[in-house]
């Protein structure tokens, strides 16, 4: 390709997982890929347990924004190659139609934000989201995309998402 591949990271709120997964994508895609995110029902702002996260990747707080998934399906939004549900209720809703047909997957995580309770037990929760999530990752920015055809990767991107690759270190 003559240029990164886009992935568009989704979930309903739009303030941690989809934003910690736009961090690590963009961190460990080593400018082969280029992530978003975004989100069916926006909270407005970045969830505070994600910001330890961004902020330890390189990033500041303020590179990201929550904000609506229909960004990305107006006119000059950035063609997407791949789209990924990271919550369960994201991918049971009725997504835009993405310009281009781009590759699509449901890689569901826990819900860290949900998490409620001692400090130590939400950072612990989002460790575990962004543990599985740089896993996941891992194992996608390693597939060799050219040489696979559609039916192939559909197959290794729901493998990816069925957690299989979620065993290996944080």
């Amino acid at each position: 390709m003559d240029r990164p591949y886009h992935v568009l990271f989704l979930c309903t709120g739009n303030s941690a997982r989809s934003i910690i997964a736009e961090a690590l994508m963009n961190r460990m895609g080593e400018g082969r890929f280029r992530a978003f995110s975004a989100g069916s029902f926006p909270k407005g702002a970045i969830n505070p347990g994600a910001v330890p996260i961004v902020e330890r990747l390189g990033y500041a707080a303020s590179d990201f924004r929550s904000k609506s998934w229909d960004e990305f399906a107006a006119a000059g939004a950035p063609h997407l190659d791949f789209v990924f549900t990271v919550c369960d209720d994201a991918a049971g809703e009725i997504c835009p139609v993405w310009p281009g047909h781009p590759v699509t997957a449901h890689w569901g995580i826990p819900d860290p934000a949900a998490v409620q309770g001692h400090p130590a037990e939400v950072a612990a929760a989002f460790g575990e989201a962004t543990r599985q999530l740089r896993n996941r990752i891992t194992a996608f920015v390693n597939l060799p995309l050219a040489s696979l055809d559609r039916m192939t990767l559909d197959a290794r991107l729901r493998e990816i998402g069925s957690g299989a690759h979620d065993a290996g270190p944080a």
